[in-house]
């Protein structure tokens, strides 16, 4: 299993991600104001499990491939690290701008609550970044790996890790879903709280980098 520390520092770094409007955000939003509530709740639902599926698919893959390249952990360990400090401050130098953005929504071709759902796991599967951001986010979090060649504890903890990002999503994204067009006045009207939110959310990821590296905690 993770240790204590990473699981909490991946909850943290899941939940900074989902705290600022982003396309995922606003995919709900679109099918909760443009169809129904329930058609947001399908999409957000169809998120959460495309985001498990993939985040267990990309950690079997990376367990297969770390068991028998040893070397690979300590180098995306750095790179990871890397690539958290690029989404902080990435986050920090677009809380203004896109602060200031309008969120908007249009009138949806209606669909059923089934394949709102699956085009929802379609999306989060068929989505390049999110893979690559679970190759690159998750290997900084495994520790205590005994390189026997088929490390079962390897892929639990890379298991366990993957699977807490996209359910730190998931509560944020049925908030938007119920709360339908409330949450897009609210949105729009409150821009200084969503550019707090992305100098929070942005900090918080270059700290665990910085944390995962030189241990302040």
């Amino acid at each position: 299993m993770p240790q204590l520390d990473a699981i909490v520092s991946v909850t943290l770094a899941g939940l900074a991600l989902s705290a600022t409007p982003g396309p995922s955000m606003l995919y709900v939003l679109s099918h909760s104001v443009g169809q129904s509530r329930a058609a947001g709740l399908a999409s957000a639902i169809g998120l959460g499990l495309g985001g498990v599926i993939l985040a267990v698919a990309t950690a079997l893959g990376l367990a297969a491939l770390l068991s028998r390249h040893e070397w690979l952990l300590n180098g995306l360990s750095y790179v990871g690290s890397a690539y958290l400090i690029w989404l902080g401050i990435g986050m920090i130098r677009e809380a203004r701008s896109k602060a200031n953005e309008t969120f908007e929504t249009e009138k949806l071709k209606q669909r059923s609550i089934f394949s709102i759902v699956g085009q929802g796991v379609l999306v989060e599967v068929l989505n390049p970044k999110t893979l690559l951001f679970f190759a690159l986010f998750l290997p900084p979090f495994v520790s205590d790996v005994s390189w026997d060649g088929t490390d079962a504890n390897l892929q639990l903890q890379l298991l366990t890790l993957g699977a807490i990002v996209p359910l730190t999503a998931l509560p944020s994204d049925l908030i938007v879903a119920y709360l339908g067009g409330t949450m897009a006045e609210a949105i729009n009207q409150r821009r200084l709280i969503r550019e707090c939110l992305g100098w929070v959310g942005g900090l918080t990821l270059v700290f665990i980098a910085l944390n995962l590296q030189f241990g302040f905690i």
